[in-house]
């Protein structure tokens, strides 16, 4: 990717964004993807695509839980949202940083994480995809 944008700059060629890929995440039990918890926070800053490893149905018929790799959060933020049609809900997870850790100096580490993404209508048999 960065090869790409060094030629955009060097060659003065607008180069296009990538789209964003569509595919259909493993299904887990709610007990087999235990991680640290976050909640839904629109504000953060730098926000970037995150893989989606894997789901799992919630408690609330009007939720998935999403799980994925995550910084610590207190450095740390996600944004998700839901795409909903009668077939299928497109999910997506963005990482950035929480407005009140903007220059903080954070460790460097990884976590397994969950975030609950809330629908419009209950799943039911509807497919869950992710975007990346």
């Amino acid at each position: 990717m960065a090869a790409i944008g060094l030629s955009a700059v060097v060659t003065g060629v607008p180069v296009a964004a990538a789209e964003p890929m569509t595919f259909t995440p493993p299904e887990v039990a709610a007990g087999d993807a235990a991680g640290m918890v976050f909640k839904d926070d629109p504000t953060i800053v730098k926000p970037l695509p995150t893989h989606i490893a894997s789901w799992s149905r919630s408690q609330n018929p009007n939720a998935v839980t999403v799980h994925f790799m995550s910084g610590a959060p207190e450095c740390n933020g996600v944004h998700a949202t839901a795409k909903e049609t009668d077939k299928t809900v497109i999910v997506n997870v963005d990482s950035g940083v929480p407005p009140a850790a903007v220059g903080r100096r954070c460790a460097m580490f990884a976590v397994f994480a969950t975030v609950e993404v809330p629908l419009a209508a209950p799943l039911g048999d509807r497919k869950v995809l992710a975007t990346y």
